[in-house]
């Protein structure tokens, strides 16, 4: 989605068919636009909402509030347990949400109490139709306000008890970022005459209501971009692109019971952090042979989506990057050298970290990619065509 319009630049299910030969694939197949009518626990990418409400509401001070995460928290004679055994122990609620801490959210629902944080869901627009020119769409389901209790406003907080289409999450988390301001979301932007090229009808965006300030969403996107750069994220960064987000591993229910080792993984991501022109999200039902974490299986999908888009629609580099906190699996990035003008003598005699790929005939270096100052894996390749002029 475009964050500033509510346009659907893209939308797709998997599996996929061709529309030629319906009849060959199942109708489950065929009859099916996941992102508009699918209805499913979201897990932590609602978390958002969450936060939006808390900062909208002065609830929270993301850096100077802290939190301390025994690994649980007790509501109503139950523990509601952290992903993490053990608990990240004290934080501050910056790193509660890079660190997707399902207790420290707990405390920012009961810090909104139950009619605050409904009213947020409910002005993001979860509970409803987002009123897509689309067929079939999903209204989501949330609690009865009337019978919530303790539990269920601590389950809600971080996104579970509640359920979602995926089409309702982009449309409330870009308003998260792009200033507070919920659109209409649209496929159709204009219809053209054939024959003519005539604008026959064109579709203007539909601002409904601005449910938290630009200040607040400054926030989000500060405490999301960090998501990316330091928390659950990171397989959705960009060197070059200021990329937020926010993961989410929901349990699928059945029956009344949540199954084992079946989730809906998925990640909510958008770019520039300072200027949001995109919002992609990306959820995968039951990944096999892999851990089930959106965080491993979504984000690195929605980062390439990102960064191809962002190539696409010409949007330039940013400085001012909150830069990425490696661990021990990620491969050190290296700064692009400018070698245009070497000879093949200074090439020979250089040391890189860096694979070089040379074409053409000449003496020197007349063109390279990628360009000098982009950061790619150590060991990648860089293409170099020689020339005399």
């Amino acid at each position: 989605m475009n964050p500033n319009t509510g346009e659907i630049l893209a939308m797709s299910s998997r599996p996929d068919y061709n529309p030629e030969n319906f009849q060959e694939v199942p109708s489950e197949i065929y009859n099916q636009n996941k992102p508009v009518w699918m209805q499913y626990e979201p897990g932590s990418t609602f978390k958002i909402i969450t936060l939006a409400a808390a900062i909208e509401e002065n609830e929270v001070d993301l850096r100077k509030d802290t939190f301390y995460d025994p690994g649980y928290i007790e509501v109503a004679g139950r523990n509601i347990r952290c992903w993490k055994k053990g608990g990240h122990g004290e934080q501050t609620f910056l790193e509660v949400v890079q660190n997707s801490c399902n207790p420290g959210f707990v405390e920012l629902g009961q810090r909104l109490g139950t009619d605050r944080l409904f009213d947020y869901i409910e002005d993001f627009g979860f509970g409803k139709k987002t009123g897509i020119d689309l067929q079939g769409e999903g209204t989501g389901i949330l609690f009865n306000r009337e019978r919530v209790g303790p539990l269920e406003q601590a389950t809600t907080s971080f996104g579970q008890g509640v359920a979602v289409t995926p089409l309702q999450q982009v449309t409330a988390v870009s308003a998260a970022v792009n200033g507070g301001y919920v659109y209409q979301p649209f496929i159709a932007k204009e219809f053209v005459d054939p024959l003519t090229g005539e604008v026959v009808e064109q579709r203007t965006p539909t601002m409904k209501r601005q449910v938290i300030s630009e200040e607040t969403s400054e926030e989000v996107r500060y405490a999301l971009e960090h998501v990316v750069a330091l928390g659950s994220g990171k397989g959705a960064y960009i060197d070059g692109y200021r990329v937020g987000g926010k993961t989410g591993t929901a349990q699928k229910a059945k029956d009344g019971r949540y199954l084992e080792n079946n989730h809906i993984v998925s990640f909510i991501g958008f770019a520039p952090a300072d200027d949001p022109q995109i919002v992609v999200y990306v959820a995968i039902d039951n990944p096999k042979d892999t851990i089930q974490f959106g965080g491993v299986v979504a984000a690195p999908i929605v980062g390439n989506i990102i960064e191809d888009s962002l190539l696409a629609l010409n949007v330039e580099r940013r400085e001012d990057q909150v830069e990425k906190e490696l661990t021990w699996s990620d491969v050190p990035l290296v700064e692009v050298p400018d070698l245009v003008g070497r000879t093949q003598r200074e090439l020979n005699e250089s040391y890189y970290e860096l694979q070089l790929e040379v074409e053409g005939e000449g003496k020197y270096v007349l063109a390279q990619s990628p360009s000098p100052g982009i950061k790619v894996s150590s060991g990648s390749t860089i293409r170099l065509y020689m020339g005399d002029n």
